[in-house]
């Protein structure tokens, strides 16, 4: 059975710095936000804005344990370590904090690679990780203003700032996140 939102918000509080917490809270805040914005729901996107941090402190060791004692996506290990925490996220908050509802689940491992196919929930998380109002970073207020008109222009904003910064730095750009913008180009070309 899944925990209350307060019980939620203690346990995984407990499990992060201050700033992560305040960060949490935002990607909270502009979650629902967004989920009433663009026909999602707030309470599910609220949930999982709350989880998908949950992982970001643990030690990568026990990370890397519960990716493979779980059969999770071994691919994942891989590429930077930065990403484990959303699929172990996923699985933590199924297995300990009682999240059942995929979309939830979804939301929470897909919010720092995106994906193809990304559903509303999983669009939304994404892109209240971005624009979160503790974000700081060359051409988020770009995205905050995209992300007003347009869910899929938003998130596009972001992918494209993500990879542009890692070609800059020459580090290797997960094949996800790849998919996962070419994706929404191929959906904002569709409606024009």
């Amino acid at each position: 059975m899944a925990l209350s939102r307060e019980a939620l918000i203690e346990a995984v509080s407990a499990q992060m710095p201050d700033k992560r917490w305040k960060h949490t809270l935002g990607v909270m805040e502009t979650s629902v936000k967004l989920a009433e914005r663009y026909g999602g729901d707030p309470v599910r996107a609220e949930t999982a804005a709350i989880l998908h941090d949950v992982a970001k402190y643990w030690p990568v060791e026990r990370m890397k344990e519960i990716i493979e004692a779980n059969g999770l996506s071994a691919e994942l290990l891989s590429y930077d370590k930065q990403l484990w925490h959303a699929e172990v996220g996923a699985f933590v908050a199924g297995d300990e904090y009682g999240i059942t509802d995929p979309e939830v689940l979804d939301a929470i491992r897909y919010h720092t690679s995106g994906r193809e196919n990304m559903g509303l929930l999983e669009k939304i998380v994404c892109l209240a990780d971005y624009i979160e109002p503790g974000r700081d970073f060359p051409g988020v207020d770009h995205i905050r203003k995209l992300s007003k008109a347009s869910l899929e222009e938003g998130l596009l904003a972001g992918f494209d700032s993500t990879i542009s910064l890692l070609l800059q730095k020459r580090q290797i750009v997960f094949p996800l996140t790849v998919l996962a913008r070419n994706d929404l180009v191929r959906i904002l070309e569709d409606k024009i």
